[in-house]
């Protein structure tokens, strides 16, 4: 074997995680390749996850007119008959140039790419086996990273046919827009669905065999999520679980343990995510997966493997693209002794549900179970300017603030761009500002930002009365 395929780094998988570790490498000028299974780089995030379901999400917004009902009315619409080519024209072209960012991104920092399934010979050599061209060929690295992300979890004895029991992946290929629709589970990607569907007028039933959803999230805003969802008839049915799915020649039943039975036109299962670390041929490299197919890593995305480090939704919570995409950056720096630091506690998360869910920080749980003697700002959209010019009267943002030294602790939001909003809160906790420069900050008016400003000066007035006493 020549010099030709050793490389100082080697990334399985081209998604969020992969992606940015290859380039960190490259820029600390590294000689580095990506190995992705299929033609198209990007990953789950471009090609069936985050890009196409937010693309989807846009879609839904603009052609149902959904957010200026308020404003015309509830008969408001774009489009009258909105089909499936509508919904996925949009989803298809944002796809292809997200596929040529990356793939440009990778070949202007002359990171060589593979195609085909890696798998490990030993713990420094992969094989690359392409089954179009029948060929395979190794490569040897100094350095790996395994970001081969998961795929939708399919309970053994449903029968996914793609076109009436469908999954995060197959959704993507819908054959017409159903009247009723039954979600098997509450987590994000099922809720972010639930609500699309929803909007365009779908009858939903979410199934859940938890007693609630979305634990991590405050739960004021998921309950007013959960209203406003109730608001566009949905159905939530939480400790329940899903024992069969019939599909006739008119659409399906699905009959739950306790006797209940659910007809709708179509059933998507977002029942949980599995690594697909099973070709990887990990005890080759002294590796194992657990029952979900992860692999565990130590705060640098070090496998116990010295060498080897795995990103992205393979390790686990919280998988977002995000996230992974720092994992990515960090586990490539820490390869090659590069310095880091990372504000890990102040990650934001974002859930994508019409309306958005965003927040960053500690809920009020979090400071409850703590000790920690707190405070909460409100503002709601509906006395904001933009949130009347907006169409948005249920929109809400929580300060969290510290009664002791006024440090923003949390910032949860709920309703329109709450997944941009959260970064203002994020930039003063990052840098350790209190709820005062809130208050001292000149807003541009009409703006949603300006929440920060009426939730600053609510909790600030509460604090004062609490000193009054004092």
């Amino acid at each position: 074997m020549g010099e030709f395929n050793r490389y100082d780094l080697v990334v399985i998988g081209s998604g969020p995680g992969g992606q940015k570790a290859a380039i960190a490498a490259a820029k600390l000028g590294k000689r580095v390749a990506v190995v992705e299974r299929g033609t198209q780089l990007g990953g789950v995030c471009v090609n069936t996850g985050t890009i196409p379901s937010k693309t989807l999400r846009e879609a839904v917004l603009y052609l149902t007119g959904m957010n200026q009902r308020e404003l015309y009315g509830a008969s408001y619409r774009v489009k009258a008959d909105i089909t499936p080519a509508d919904l996925l024209a949009r989803t298809h072209h944002v796809i292809t140039r997200e596929n040529e960012v990356v793939r440009s991104q990778l070949l202007r920092n002359r990171v060589d790419t593979f195609v085909g399934m890696g798998s490990f010979i030993d713990p420094y050599t992969i094989a690359v086996d392409d089954p179009a061209h029948g060929e395979r060929i190794t490569i040897e690295a100094n350095k790996i990273v395994i970001a081969v992300g998961t795929s939708p979890r399919r309970p053994s004895g449903v029968e996914f046919d793609g076109y009436r029991v469908l999954d995060s992946d197959s959704i993507l290929d819908l054959k017409f827009i159903p009247t009723s629709m039954v979600v098997v589970g509450a987590g994000v990607i099922g809720i972010e669905y639930a609500s699309m569907f929803a909007a365009l007028g779908a009858k939903v039933t979410v199934i859940e065999k938890r007693p609630t959803m979305l634990d991590f999230c405050d739960r004021e805003v998921v309950e007013a999520l959960m209203y406003h969802l109730r608001d566009q008839a949905v159905t939530f049915r939480f400790g329940e679980e899903v024992t069969e799915v019939a599909v006739g020649q008119r659409g399906t039943v699905t009959t739950l343990e306790s006797g209940k039975r659910i007809p709708a036109e179509a059933v998507m299962y977002s029942a949980g995510r599995v690594g697909l670390t099973e070709p990887l041929n990990l005890e080759a490299a002294g590796l194992e997966a657990d029952a979900r197919n992860r692999i565990f890593v130590d705060d640098n995305y070090q496998t116990k493997v010295d060498h080897i480090y795995a990103v992205g939704d393979v390790i686990g919570f919280p998988a977002l693209a995000a996230t992974s995409m720092d994992q990515g950056r960090i586990a490539a720096y820490h390869a090659f002794g590069e310095p880091t630091s990372t504000l890990t506690s102040l990650q934001p998360i974002g859930i994508y549900s019409i309306p958005e869910v965003s927040y960053v920080g500690a809920t009020e749980a979090d400071l409850t179970k703590d000790a920690i003697p707190y405070e909460v700002g409100v503002s709601r959209y509906r006395e904001l300017a933009r949130g009347q010019l907006a169409g948005d009267s249920s929109g809400v943002l929580k300060l969290l603030v510290s009664t002791d030294d006024l440090k923003v602790l949390g910032v949860h939001i709920f309703g329109t761009s709450a997944t941009e909003l959260v970064h203002i809160g994020q930039a003063v906790m990052g840098c350790g500002g209190t709820v005062e420069y809130l208050v001292d900050a000149v807003f541009n008016y009409p703006t949603m930002s300006e929440a920060y400003k009426v939730a600053a000066l609510d909790v600030m007035n509460k604090i004062r009365a609490l000193r009054n006493f004092e």
